[in-house]
C-alpha cells in the first residue's frame, strides 16, 4: 500500500486511545474545500513512506499504542487496503478506517472480514448538495445511502461528521441531514480550517452560534450530535 504520510502517536484521531495515524494518497472526491489537496490532485509526486517501515515501528510501539488510524486521501480506493490491515492486526492493533462512503462494496468487505474496529465516514452535504459539496458532476448518491446504512448495521463502533463551511452549508441543511441519518448513534459537526493546500477557495468557517444551531436541528433526529473543533 502506497503511504504518503505517517503520524507517530495522536490522542485525537481515534476517540479514547493512542493512536498512530497513515495517510494514502487518491481520492474519488475532489471537495473544494478539502485541506489535503495534495493527497488527492497531486499525489504522484509525494514521497512515498516505505510500509515495511511503518509496519517495523508499530511493532517497536506495541504496547505503547493501540491503534491505529487509515486515512487520506480515500483509503477505500487501495487495492491491498485488506492485506495491510491484516498486517495490522496481526500485530494487535485495533484499526479505525476514515472515509468517504462512495465505496460500499469495499467498506462491507472490510467489516465482514472483522477488520475494522472503528468507522468515520465523511457526509459531505446535504443530500441536493452532495455533487456540490463533493466537486463531482455524476454522482451516485444511493452509494452513500448504502455505507451509511451497512455502519448502521453493523455492530462496531463508527461515527458521522461534517465539515460545516461557509459557500457550502447552510443551517437549513441540517435538518435534511439529521433525517438522512435519523437514530445514528454520533454525528460530528466539525470546524473547517484553511489550508495551503487546500483545493478551492474563498471558504471560510462558521462561528460558533451558527453551528450550534445546525446541531439542534439535527438533534431533533439524532441523539447524540456534537461540535468538534470548534474555538
Amino acid at each position: 500500500m502506497k503511504i504518503h504520510g505517517f503520524q507517530k502517536t495522536t490522542l485525537l484521531d481515534y476517540p479514547e486511545h493512542v493512536a498512530a495515524t497513515i495517510f494514502v494518497g487518491g481520492c474519488n472526491f475532489r471537495c473544494p474545500f478539502c485541506h489535503n489537496g495534495q493527497l488527492v490532485l497531486d499525489v504522484a509526486e509525494q514521497p512515498v513512506i516505505p510500509e515495511g517501515e511503518v509496519l517495523a515501528y508499530l511493532k517497536k510501539r506495541r504496547g505503547v499504542l493501540e491503534g491505529v488510524c487509515i486515512t487520506g486521501g480515500e483509503p477505500t480506493l487501495q487495492d491491498d487496503l485488506a492485506v495491510f490491515i491484516h498486517s495490522l492486526k496481526d500485530l494487535g492493533y485495533l484499526v479505525k478506517l476514515d472515509t468517504n462512503g462512495y465505496r460500499p462494496e469495499m467498506l462491507k468487505s472490510l467489516m465482514q472480514e472483522g477488520l475494522l474496529d472503528y468507522v468515520a465516514m465523511d457526509i459531505k452535504a446535504s443530500p441536493k448538495k452532495y455533487s456540490l459539496a463533493a466537486g463531482m458532476c455524476a454522482f451516485k448518491f444511493e452509494q452513500i445511502k448504502e455505507s451509511i446504512r451497512l455502519l448502521m448495521e453493523c455492530g462496531i463502533p463508527y461515527e458521522f461528521r461534517t465539515t460545516v463551511v461557509k459557500g457550502i452549508h447552510e443551517v437549513e441543511d441540517f435538518d435534511e441531514i439529521g433525517q438522512l441519518l435519523q437514530g445514528c448513534s454520533a454525528y460530528y459537526l466539525q470546524g473547517f480550517r484553511e489550508s495551503d493546500t487546500m483545493i478551492g477557495e474563498g471558504f471560510e468557517a462558521f462561528p460558533q452560534e451558527e453551528m450550534e444551531k445546525m446541531a439542534e436541528s439535527a438533534r431533533k433526529y439524532i441523539d447524540r450530535v456534537e461540535l468538534r473543533g470548534v474555538e
